[in-house]
């Protein structure tokens, strides 16, 4: 019996050595402080159309001036799935030396490169640089329209940067182009090019711990935060409605139910039975295809666990603005951790169905999300691929994740499997089932699946969907969010309001004579899911100015996935709520 624990901390320990050698469990041997006259590290990053967030390119794609050390950045696993690809800039910022219109280079571009650079500006191009860890924007020059209705680009080749220093570590950086060192680059003419730079150091008062606070104040303003607590109030409102309905309707018409039952026992044992206590011998009837449901629920409850991780890390402050490729790291990890849940609660739950293969129930369960997921990113890193842009994974990348993988999520996906099956736990059913099924009377239209999920997937959305275009704004934009305190209140509203809701739908499908509750209950949960991928389609059209196909694509695709995660997580939510109250309910009356 030690020997599972055992192995699991031998996959532990194997996955903090692949990480640790492949960057992804990363220490900055820098302490961050300079004397007068060291060189601080100034990385150049990527470039791209501002309104495209995931369509960047290598800074130096564009023809800049080129370092005499171009070196590349050794990243972490989550920087490069985050598309950072840092080089040594051609700026030399040395620690409080002032340096005023210091020339790089003179680039002598031919026509393509300013074909180039026109392209660029006319996209509205911004570059990301690193400064001793803080980043640093701007854009890579201008267009304006002459008197005579003409457009003309301009090129910024002078720019200023200013930094702010506390004794001897760096506080802030900020970086402004000069108006008046521009370059025309309109027509298709070969164009000689000074780029310069002035470099400014100030002193400052901030300490060093609290240089990352100006990144995150934004999301913090008085006006953001009003929104962001009209929301919770919003969607507190809705919990409590809805738990002033289950309350006072629900289980008052239960009570209702309980009394007129435990009349008929004592006054008419021979009475046809109606209403929910009619299906008391169908309704836990194993589901159809229970392999597929067990397996879902499996996925649904590792990506229940990951939520909650990933919360938890937030909350203690591991997030923190520009922490680059944090959050990705921390998935990716987490991820293969906790595939031994999937594979726990997929095969306990499987076995208690009665099912027989559970092999193929564990090969289903580890490919039900990974799968389509896997088949998004091999189409979407093509497209990066074709487009050249620093959202396609190298090869190197590619053999890590498959060896965490292969030596991590599935090693644990089988672990939890064996347990599962081993666990030996039987399905708790207050009432037998009969052999034979009683037909399901007709219903109204109203009562159907797709009416029953739109009922159930509106009212959790309704309670999250304020704080959704924040997180939108921040994923496919250029916001900041880091109230997590507030999202993690959200969240919980979300699970507790869908929790209800298909509790509620449960209850009224049963008394209809409806027994086939179980993939009712897991659908409606995860419906909305659903409803936040309707979102997407709004946000993308209404709310940013995304375009291009790979920018859609990457949007349509991976938000997709993520919808699909919710839809799992969510649906199994429902249906763990509505088990525990369907046991309940049958559990109270008499049943024969």
């Amino acid at each position: 019996m030690m020997v599972k624990p055992q192995i699991y901390k031998w996959l532990v320990l194997a996955l903090f050595v692949i990480c640790s050698v492949m960057g992804v469990v990363t220490s900055d041997a820098s302490n961050h402080k300079y004397k007068n006259g060291d060189v601080v590290p100034l990385y150049a990053n990527k470039v791209g159309p501002f309104q495209n967030p995931s369509e960047t390119y290598r800074y130096f794609d564009l023809p800049f001036c080129l370092p005499g050390d171009l070196k590349e950045k050794k990243e972490a696993l989550g920087e490069v799935l985050n598309g950072d690809r840092l080089v040594s800039a051609p700026y030399k910022l040395d620690f409080l030396v002032d340096k005023d219109s210091e020339f790089i280079c003179t680039k002598k571009l031919t026509k393509q490169e300013v074909n180039k650079f026109r392209k660029a500006i006319s996209k509205d191009y911004y570059f990301q640089m690193y400064f001793d860890d803080l980043p640093l924007w701007g854009f890579i020059g201008k267009y304006e329209k002459t008197e005579l209705n003409e457009l003309k680009y301009y090129l910024f080749k002078h720019l200023q940067f200013e930094v702010l220093y506390n004794k001897d570590r760096v506080i802030e950086v900020n970086v402004r182009t000069d108006p008046s060192a521009l370059v025309d680059v309109t027509e298709d003419k070969e164009v000689n090019v000074d780029f310069m730079y002035t470099v400014r150091w100030k002193e400052t008062n901030i300490p060093f711990d609290k240089r990352m606070e100006k990144y995150s104040q934004n999301s913090s303003l008085p006006h953001h935060l009003e929104i962001h607590w009209f929301s919770i109030i919003n969607s507190c409102v809705t919990v409590l409605l809805l738990t002033g309905f289950l309350a006072t309707i629900l289980m008052r018409v239960l009570k209702n139910d309980f009394v007129k039952y435990a009349h008929d026992e004592e006054t008419a044992e021979d009475q046809e039975e109606t209403g929910w206590k009619y299906i008391h011998g169908d309704v836990f009837r194993y589901p159809k295809f229970k392999s597929l449901f067990a397996a879902a629920l499996g996925s649904g409850t590792q990506l229940f666990a990951l939520t909650i991780f990933i919360f938890i890390l937030a909350l203690v402050g591991v997030f923190y603005p520009y922490n680059r490729g944090a959050l990705f790291t921390a998935l990716v990890v987490i991820y293969a951790l906790t595939s031994g849940i999937a594979g726990y609660t997929a095969s306990s739950f499987y076995c208690q169905l009665e099912g027989a293969n559970w092999v193929r129930n564990l090969l289903l369960t580890g490919s039900l999300f990974c799968g389509p997921l896997f088949l998004t990113f091999c189409f979407l890193n093509t497209v990066a691929i074709a487009y050249s842009a620093t959202a396609a994974l190298p090869f190197g990348t590619i053999v890590v994740i498959a060896l965490i993988w292969a030596l991590v999520t599935s090693p644990l996906l089988v672990l939890g499997g064996i347990a599962g099956k081993n666990s030996k736990a039987e399905f708790q059913a207050p009432c037998r089932t009969t052999k034979y099924p009683r037909e399901i009377p007709p219903l109204p239209w109203y009562r159907g699946s797709l009416p029953q999920m739109a009922m159930a997937g509106f009212l959790p959305f309704s309670a999250i969907y304020i704080e959704l275009y924040y997180i939108f704004a921040s994923v496919w934009g250029h916001r900041i969010y880091t109230i997590y305190s507030i999202l993690f209140i959200v969240f919980i509203i979300l699970v507790i309001v869908t929790a209800f809701i298909t509790i509620a739908l449960t209850y009224f499908q049963l008394a209809a004579e409806d027994h086939e509750w179980w993939w009712r209950s897991f659908v409606c949960g995860g419906s909305t899911g659903l409803f936040i991928y309707g979102y997407c389609l709004y946000y993308y059209y209404g709310r940013s100015d995304m375009t291009g196909f790979m920018q859609t694509s990457f949007f349509f695709g991976y938000m997709a996935c993520i919808c699909y995660g919710f839809f799992l997580m969510l649906g199994m939510i429902g249906f763990r709520a509505s088990l525990f109250f369907v046991r309940h309910i049958y559990r109270s009356i008499k049943c024969e």
